[in-house]
């Protein structure tokens, strides 16, 4: 056979190959399920009521849905042999068992979800143990108390891990020591504290969500191993106080969420290392007292969120590197709007940065926002409290108008009726009748007879402006 013709050969295999792959695809596909190429081979067998696995998959099939169907039990190498497989989807069944040999033959399996099955509860230590190139875990909502310590000790690919809305007390303890894990997801369980221990040696984690827990606990230097956390969610808990070495170490930190607390003092401490954060939020806390040079450290800071706490004033010297900031949000907050926070006025007018600042006190501007209160001078060009003597706001109400116009009609009414009774330029109806009546003294009885005409018609006048008034 020459050169040429084994080149052609060579061809053809290649060019049958692919074809022939899809076709195999096609052929055994599950009875009721869709498979298509568009992921090499995805097999698609989401709401179709299924009790349970289908018996044979593609061998070519990269990704399987099974979501949202009636599967109770995973047996013993539920999937058959499946090299290529790198994704599978479980999530939302009734899967209340799962064999230790079930995920056996997916040995280039990268993603397993299997979140919304509500009554798994429990898993044996060794049913992952075979996915040795798995990346992501999701089991989120499976009402899960607890799970095995070695677990995951197996798995050296483990990236990410999503626990979120189970009942899980505390962190579990199998995620201890996985240096390779970057994103674990716990919010929405009822943890309530972080030992220091609990985040031990997890040296490459970046995202760490914990919102929506019971913790009230967190101890000094639990987060020190995490040196490379970008992300970390507190919010929603039961803290109200931090040791003073919370987030030591944690310099890539950019996002810290201690919102929805109990926090009432925020400690100077607490932010010393976090020299790239950019977002915090301390919203919706007890906060009254922030210490002096809380936020010095802060040079990276664009967002920072207060609003919804006890604060009544914000002195300059706890805020100094306001300046760098790009958005603050203060609402919500009882203000007490006196020359403490005339530096937050001025800040507001200059940088357009900060609205919504309400006050709450001194009764005189209660109401009106810090950004329309005008801040007299003494004159040794002191600021002047608005409780100061002399120091009044005129707010007009909705009636001055009305008042000034009634008043300069009434006005020109009388000048009009006072004048000799040649100088009407037009007298009309309401000066005809103030004529046709004589009394019988002459001059002094026709000026009382119009002296009383005219006090009657601005009576009349007064009383029927006043009327439309109210």
């Amino acid at each position: 056979m020459g050169i040429g013709m084994f080149a052609k050969i060579l061809n053809a295999l290649l060019f049958v190959q692919p074809i022939y792959a899809i076709w195999a695809c096609y052929r055994s596909c599950p009875s009721n399920c869709v498979c298509t190429e568009e992921r090499s081979c995805s097999v698609l067998c989401d709401r179709i009521g299924l009790p349970e696995i289908p018996k044979e998959f593609p061998c070519e099939a990269s990704f399987i849905n099974l979501d949202k169907n009636n599967i109770k039990f995973l047996y013993e190498r539920a999937f058959g042999t499946l090299p290529l497989l790198k994704g599978l989807s479980l999530s939302h069944n009734n899967i209340s068992f799962i064999t230790p040999g079930a995920f056996k033959g997916l040995p280039n399996l990268m993603e397993l979800k299997m979140a919304h099955n509500d009554y798994i509860r429990y898993l044996h230590t060794r049913t992952f143990s075979v996915l040795k190139k798995l990346v992501k875990l999701d089991l989120a909502d499976c009402n899960l108390f607890n799970i095995p310590d070695r677990i995951f000790v197996e798995l050296p690919s483990l990236h990410e891990l999503i626990f979120f809305q189970n009942n899980f007390r505390r962190i579990p303890g199998a995620i201890r020591g996985m240096e390779n894990l970057t994103h674990i997801y716990l919010e929405s369980n009822r943890i309530e504290a972080v030992a220091y221990n609990s985040l031990q040696d997890l040296i490459n984690l970046k995202y760490l969500n914990l919102q929506d827990n019971k913790i009230n606990v967190i101890h000094d230097r639990s987060f020190q191993d995490c040196q490379k956390m970008e992300y970390l969610y507190l919010n929603d808990n039961l803290l109200d106080v931090l040791p003073e070495n919370s987030f030591k170490g944690l310099k890539r930190l950019k996002m810290l969420n201690m919102g929805g607390n109990f926090i009432r003092n925020v400690s100077s401490a607490w932010f010393q290392d976090l020299v790239e954060l950019e977002v915090l939020y301390l919203d919706r806390n007890k906060i009254s007292y922030i210490e002096e040079g809380a936020f010095e450290n802060l040079t990276s800071l664009v967002t920072l969120h207060l609003n919804s706490n006890n604060l009544t004033t914000l002195p300059f010297e706890v805020f100094r590197p306001v300046y760098f900031l790009g958005r603050l949000f203060l609402f919500r907050n009882p203000w007490e709007c006196d020359c403490r926070i005339k530096w937050l006025q001025d800040w507001m007018d200059n940088y357009k940065l900060v609205r919504d600042v309400p006050c709450t006190a001194p009764e005189l501007v209660a109401g009106m926002d810090l950004s329309s209160i005008m801040f007299k001078k003494s004159q040794d060009g002191i600021c002047l409290d608005p409780t100061d003597e002399n120091f009044t706001y005129f707010v007009p109400l909705p009636t001055d108008g009305l008042q000034s116009t009634m008043e300069t009609k009434l006005s020109s009414l009388i000048s009009l009726l006072l004048l000799p009774r040649g100088n009407y330029e037009d007298p009309g109806n309401i000066t005809d009748s103030l004529y046709n009546a004589t009394l019988p003294d002459g001059k002094n009885n026709a000026s009382l007879c119009l002296s009383v005409q005219v006090i009657t018609y601005i009576l009349c006048f007064v009383l029927t402006e006043g009327f439309l008034l109210l």
